[in-house]
């Protein structure tokens, strides 16, 4: 800490409950790091939990005053590495701030704050007839303000988009503690610079998302889901392009209309493997990849028909429609649980985040596996099929050196497939420590000097979140 971590401590007293400021190293060591299992972490100085917004601005004047890093953290759900302390540093966790200030059915949005679990306010809007789609596979722990911070997306994104097309205003503590107010409560708006959109996917960089005003839809019915095996990964990726394209598989052609699933999910052999250990679930684990596709249409029925015969058509084995609404949720909830799965098999994942053209996915699964191969290791891969956002997830062991040194390797050589391909090098997780380096390729010289200017804009003296992106 820059003015010593005593005088930090005690400013922070002055505008916190005693409760909320932890100096307890055993306790404030739990708010190190997020999910990600090979990012490196330091030792936080302090943890603040506020619970109102004038907290939050008292804990930036005391950043700025004293120039202390400033974490901000939410669930630690992330898998990048984007809430891991820095050493000395305070880490602001928001957690405490998660309340539901506002739904309006009429002008069809919710207004929160940042400690609101995904699925709390899922259910909250569903007790007015809608629904807020971004559906993180962690919905039930993640919080908004995490899911604000790294653009996350989720299983339904195919069909409803993802967090930044949701988010129409925020309030944010600046790093000298301003308040600023962005975006709008109306449903169309563009006045000056989309700031809204330039603070969603900035991992608590530019500043401290303290308010959200969220769009809402009106809510669809159930999904009905079906399962589709496939002997090759590469057939279930023509699978996918037909349904997305039109029917006439990868060139192109055919005359059947194109699908809008609310899901299309892809689950590899090492994954359906994984996710049967863990849930004793019975999935078929003879065959090369599973995909699930959902509609929540009026005729679901009818639409599960249709995908049925294209996947047929692309070679599928077999395919098993969901007889109701409570088996199809059984179906998700494999899915769900799938990174969870591959994280037991070796102990610890580097879980990717890769997202190609649709229409290049089987080549970036066949490079996944030529990959696997050459470093010899269990690389599981799932897959938001549908929008050509794939997870390889590198297995392995940590504590063996060269294993852990192969993992790394083959990590960066699927991101580096994936760029290849015309595709970036996250989705949705964000890039925090684990990708920086990678963010750099992927910009350029010009982008990424561009974005370090915005950054100096509104965090002159870098306080916070230092260490991320770039």
């Amino acid at each position: 800490m820059g003015a010593g971590a005593g005088v930090v401590i005690e400013r922070l007293r002055q505008g916190l409950p005693g409760e909320a400021v932890l100096t307890d190293p055993d306790v404030t060591a739990a708010y190190a790091r997020d999910q990600a299992g090979f990012c490196p972490a330091g030792t936080p100085g302090v943890v603040v939990l506020p619970r109102t917004v004038e907290q939050v601005r008292h804990v930036m004047r005391t950043a700025t005053a004293t120039r202390t890093p400033v974490v901000p953290q939410g669930a630690r759900t992330g898998l990048s590495g984007g809430a891991n302390a820095s050493d000395g540093c305070i880490v602001l966790s928001l957690v405490k701030m998660d309340r539901i200030l506002e739904i309006s059915p009429v002008d069809r949005l919710a207004v929160v704050e940042p400690g609101v679990v995904n699925a709390d306010l899922s259910r909250a809007v569903a007790a007015h007839g809608l629904s807020y789609p971004p559906d993180p596979s962690s919905w039930e722990e993640c919080t908004i303000g995490g899911n604000i911070g790294t653009a996350s997306g989720g299983l339904c994104c195919v069909k409803y988009g993802v967090t930044a097309e949701y988010v129409l205003g925020l309030d944010v503590v600046l790093a000298d503690g301003r308040l600023l107010s962005t975006g709008r409560r109306t449903a169309k708006g563009v006045a000056g610079y989309d700031l809204t959109r330039l603070f969603v996917g900035s991992e608590g960089s530019l500043g401290v998302v303290v308010r959200a005003v969220l769009a809402l839809r009106p809510e669809p019915p159930r999904p009905l889901a079906l399962a589709a095996e496939f002997p090759t990964v590469e057939a279930a990726c023509d699978a996918v392009c037909r349904i997305m394209g039109g029917g006439g598989g990868v060139d192109g052609g055919g005359g059947e209309p194109a699908h809008t699933p609310a899901l299309l999910e892809l689950m590899d052999r090492t994954t359906l493997r994984a996710v049967n250990d863990l849930t004793r679930m019975g999935l078929p684990e003879t065959t090369e990849a599973l995909l699930l596709a959902g509609f929540d249409t009026p005729d679901a029925a009818a639409d599960l028909a249709a995908v049925a015969g294209l996947c047929k058509a692309a070679g599928a084995t077999e395919v098993v429609p969901a007889e109701d609404a409570a088996e199809s949720e059984l179906l998700l909830a494999a899915r769900r649980s799938a990174l969870v799965a591959l994280d037991r098999v070796k102990g610890t994942t580097m879980i990717d985040d890769v997202c190609v053209p649709r229409s290049r996915l089987a080549d970036l699964l066949k490079g996944v596996a030529a990959v696997a191969d050459r470093n010899g290791l269990t690389i599981g891969v799932l897959a938001h099929a549908g929008d050509g956002n794939s997870h390889p997830t590198v297995c392995f062991d940590a504590s063996d050196p060269d294993e852990a040194a192969r993992a790394r390797a083959s990590f960066d050589e699927i991101m580096a497939l994936g760029l290849e391909l015309g595709g970036t090098i996250t989705g949705e997780h964000g890039v925090g420590l684990l990708k920086k380096e990678w963010l750099a390729r992927e910009l350029g010289p010009v982008g990424l000097e561009l974005q370090r200017g915005v950054k100096q804009v509104f965090d002159p003296l870098s306080l916070l979140n230092p260490g991320k992106l770039f």
